[in-house]
C-alpha cells in the first residue's frame, strides 16, 4: 500500500510539473509575437491627418471603442492595476501581458513600447485601433485568427473594401479580407496562456447561422449607409459606417434578447402554485450573449410578481439541475478571490461573486484559475465553466413556479420579467473603483402577463 501511494504522489507531481511546462511554453508562442518591435510608431498615419479628407468616418470612429480600446476607464484599471501589477508577482506572465497591447493598442505593441506609458501621458499609445491600424491589414498568419494574427504592411498602400477608389494622398487597394469576418477575428478570439479560448466571437459567429448566410460582423457592427466616404469622392450607396456599436452602446445592447412569459393558468386562488414560463429569443446578434470579455459581462433575467395592492414578490428561477448550473443563478457567494494574489492582498476573502437579486437566472460562462477559483482575469483563466449564455437565434426557456401565499388579496397579479446587463460584475467594479458606467444595469429587454387571484 505504502508502495502504491508512493507512485501516486510520483505521477501527480509530474502531471503538475507538466501542467506548469505547459503554461511556461505557452507564454511565449503568440500568434502576433513578430510584430513586437517590427515597426517605428511614424511608419503609421496619426488619426487626425485621416480626418482631413474622411471627415465622417473620423467622427464616427472618435466615439467608437476603437478609439478608446487603450484609454477605456475600464481597460485602464484592468491592464495596469491587475495585469501588468499580475506580472510583476509573476514575471513569466510578461510577455503575455505585453500582448494585450497587440489589440488594444496595436502602434505601440508595434512600435515595441510595452508596457506603454499610462493615457495620462497622451502618447501615440493613446490612438488605441487607428484608422492606419485597420487599413494597413492585408491578411492572418492564422487559418482561424487568435491573438492578434494580423499581417501589418504599413506605408503609402491603404487597404479597402472598394474597387476603382482614387486618392491624392495615398494608392488604395481592394482587399477581400477586409470585408471578411476573420479580419475581426484577429482581434476578438483569444486563447490565454493556459490555451484556454478566452474570447472566442468570431468563432462563435462562424458556428451560427450568419456566417452560413453570409452575414459577416460588418454588416451589424459597420451597418452600409448612402454616402460619400471622403470629401472629394462621389456619392455610393453603401458606405460603410465606422461605429462599431457593440456591448457598451444601449442601442445595440437594448432588444438584442426579446422576452415574453405566460402563467399556466389565468385564475387561481391562494395556496395553490402558478407556473410562469419566460421564453428568450437572441434574434437580434449574430453571437452569443454575452460574448466577448465574458468573464467581466453578467445578463440576467429578474421576475417578480406585483398583487392587487401593490406587494411585489421576487421569483427565483426554478432549478433545471445541470452541471455547473449553481453559477447561472443569482448568489451571495464569495468568488475573485485571485484579485488577493494578484494585488498581494493577505487573506483576502473574495468578492460576491454576482451583484445581483439572489434566485435570478443568469446567463454567462465563468471563468477559473488554476485553483478552481472563479476569475475575471482572462490571462489567469485555466479552465471555463459551463457555457449558458444565449446562441444567436436560440431560444432558451425558464421556469418560475410560485406557491400563492395566503395574504395576496384577490384581484389581478401582474408578473413582469426583465432582462438586464451589465459590462462588469458590480461587486468587482466597486472593489477596483472603476466608474459606475461601466457596471449599471442596462436594460435589455421587458416582458408582462397577468392572472387572477380569487377567494
Amino acid at each position: 500500500m505504502a508502495e502504491w501511494k508512493l507512485m501516486l504522489g510520483i505521477i501527480l507531481m509530474c502531471v503538475v510539473v507538466l501542467g506548469v511546462g505547459s503554461l511556461q511554453s505557452q507564454e511565449n508562442k503568440w500568434a502576433g509575437e513578430e510584430l513586437l518591435g517590427k515597426y517605428r510608431y511614424d511608419r503609421f498615419e496619426k488619426p487626425k491627418k485621416c480626418l482631413t479628407c474622411h471627415e465622417d468616418i473620423y467622427r464616427q470612429w472618435e466615439q467608437s471603442m476603437m478609439s478608446q480600446a487603450y484609454t477605456h476607464h475600464w481597460d485602464e484599471i484592468e491592464y495596469f492595476d491587475l495585469a501588468v501589477q499580475h506580472a510583476k508577482v509573476k514575471p513569466e506572465l510578461k510577455p503575455v501581458v505585453d500582448g494585450c497591447n497587440g489589440c488594444h493598442t496595436p502602434l505601440a505593441y508595434m512600435a515595441g513600447d510595452v508596457t506603454p506609458p499610462r493615457p495620462e501621458k497622451n502618447s501615440r499609445a493613446n490612438e488605441s485601433v487607428s484608422c492606419d491600424v485597420c487599413h494597413t491589414i492585408i491578411g492572418s498568419k492564422e487559418g482561424t485568427p487568435v491573438n492578434f494574427s494580423y499581417i501589418s504592411s504599413p506605408g503609402k498602400t491603404k487597404y479597402g473594401n472598394r474597387e476603382g477608389v482614387e486618392s491624392p494622398e495615398h494608392k488604395t487597394v481592394y482587399l477581400d479580407f477586409v470585408r471578411e469576418a476573420e479580419f475581426c477575428g484577429t482581434c476578438h478570439n483569444e486563447k490565454d496562456p493556459y490555451g484556454v479560448w478566452v474570447k472566442s466571437t468570431q468563432i462563435e459567429w462562424n458556428e451560427g447561422p450568419y456566417s452560413k448566410q453570409g452575414v459577416p460582423c460588418h454588416r451589424c457592427h459597420m451597418p452600409a449607409a448612402p454616402g460619400k466616404n471622403a470629401k472629394m469622392s462621389q456619392i455610393h450607396e453603401d458606405v460603410a459606417q465606422h461605429l462599431f456599436h457593440g456591448a457598451h452602446d444601449p442601442g445595440k445592447v437594448g432588444g438584442a434578447v426579446e422576452i415574453r412569459i405566460h402563467p399556466n393558468v389565468r385564475e387561481t386562488e391562494p395556496g395553490y402554485p402558478v407556473v410562469l414560463t419566460a421564453q428568450l429569443f437572441n434574434g437580434k446578434c449574430g453571437h452569443k450573449v454575452p460574448s466577448g470579455s465574458v468573464e467581466d459581462r453578467i445578463m440576467w433575467l429578474h421576475v417578480e410578481a406585483i398583487d392587487a395592492k401593490g406587494k411585489i414578490y421576487h421569483l427565483p428561477v426554478d432549478k433545471k439541475g445541470f452541471e455547473g448550473e449553481e453559477y447561472t443563478i443569482a448568489s451571495d457567494v464569495l468568488a475573485y478571490q485571485d484579485l488577493g494574489d494578484i494585488m498581494e492582498i493577505p487573506d483576502f476573502k473574495g468578492l460576491p461573486r454576482d451583484g445581483v437579486p439572489v434566485g435570478d437566472r443568469i446567463f454567462r460562462m465563468p471563468y477559473f484559475d488554476s485553483q478552481g477559483r472563479m476569475t475575471i482575469c482572462q490571462w489567469n483563466t485555466a479552465s471555463l465553466g459551463t457555457d449558458y449564455r444565449i446562441g444567436p437565434r436560440e431560444t432558451k426557456i425558464e421556469k418560475y413556479t410560485w406557491n400563492i401565499p395566503d395574504e395576496v388579496p384577490e384581484g389581478k397579479v401582474i408578473v413582469r420579467a426583465t432582462m438586464y446587463y451589465s459590462k462588469l460584475v458590480k461587486p468587482v467594479g466597486d472593489f477596483l473603483k472603476v466608474p459606475e458606467d461601466e457596471t449599471e444595469a442596462m436594460l435589455v429587454n421587458t416582458a408582462e402577463t397577468t392572472f387572477e387571484i380569487y377567494y
